[in-house]
């Protein structure tokens, strides 16, 4: 595979342009990863007693929702959003994924899962006493997905 950047001083937006015989499970995992990259340097409105925030979605660590509100949570502080989790769904990057019924997790974030087969499962968040936890429904695409970052990793060494 070759790669290959231009630089061109006209172009008002930048444009990634993948050349290749058929799209195939590489191509649309570097795709997917691309995709990925650039939103998740998009920013979001927090909320948080009577000012806004505008972090980058790498910030945080999970949504969740307590008592009719959603919540975002960073390291180190907790701001309101102004969505549902289920707008959140439509539009955050594919690293952030739904594993329970009240929680949207930044998979890039996490440090150990504790599984547990009758029950929730543990997720333990790098730089943080923060925790989150799994339920057994959506166990299955968790893995999926943490297995599929792992194999493109390790096929781009």
């Amino acid at each position: 595979m070759k790669i290959r950047i231009e630089l061109e001083d006209n172009i008002v937006e930048d444009e990634i342009i993948i050349k290749c015989r058929q799209v195939d499970d590489t191509i649309k995992k570097m795709q997917d990863a691309i995709l990925d990259i650039t939103s998740s340097t998009q920013k979001l409105s927090f909320f948080k007693e009577d000012a806004e925030y505008y972090l980058s979605l790498d910030e945080i660590l999970f949504f969740e929702t307590s008592e009719s509100s959603i919540y975002a949570h960073t390291a180190s502080d907790v701001y309101k959003v102004k969505y549902k989790l289920y707008e959140l769904e439509e539009f955050l990057p594919r690293n952030f994924l739904r594993v329970s019924k009240s929680t949207i997790l930044n998979i890039n974030h996490i440090l150990s899962i504790s599984h547990n087969i009758t029950s929730s499962s543990l997720v333990q968040l790098n730089n943080t006493h923060k925790q989150v936890f799994v339920s057994r429904y959506y166990y299955k695409e968790l893995r999926r997905k943490l297995d599929d970052i792992r194999q493109f990793n390790v096929g781009i060494k």
